[in-house]
């Protein structure tokens, strides 16, 4: 296999109420994915079934990089060959206690950066 990196793209997810840091990982991966249209897989590279050729690691900067939950976060790939890596990161503030939204009154701030590599002997230049 020869893969190549093919594109890389970042977010940041926050909750608002209740630091559920998978919640907002969750919503960083979603809007880095958001981000971007991997057109060149088929325009350039041709690729038949892209999943097939694709990997997507996911790097995630969280303050409390135990607290996330993985499967969830992998679950939030689409297609490809999702692997997952969770390092210290992101931010927490104080917020606003409303409890009906969550716990507490600590924003959590999570940031994702994804990484799409294909197997370029799949590809048809």
């Amino acid at each position: 296999m020869n893969y190549k990196r093919y594109l890389v793209e970042f977010d940041t997810g926050v909750d608002l109420h209740g630091r559920d840091y998978t919640k907002a990982a969750k919503k960083a991966v979603k809007n880095a994915i958001s981000h971007c249209c991997l057109c060149g897989l088929h325009d350039l590279l041709h690729l038949e079934n892209p999943a097939d050729a694709m990997k997507v690691h996911i790097r995630i900067g969280c303050p409390e990089p135990d607290a996330i939950k993985k499967e969830e976060i992998l679950a939030q790939i689409p297609f490809g060959q999702p692997e997952i890596e969770i390092v210290p990161g992101g931010l927490t503030g104080r917020g606003l206690c409303v409890p009906s939204l969550g716990e507490g009154d600590t924003i959590v701030m999570v940031n994702a950066l994804l990484t799409v590599w294909i197997d370029m002997d799949k590809a048809i230049l």
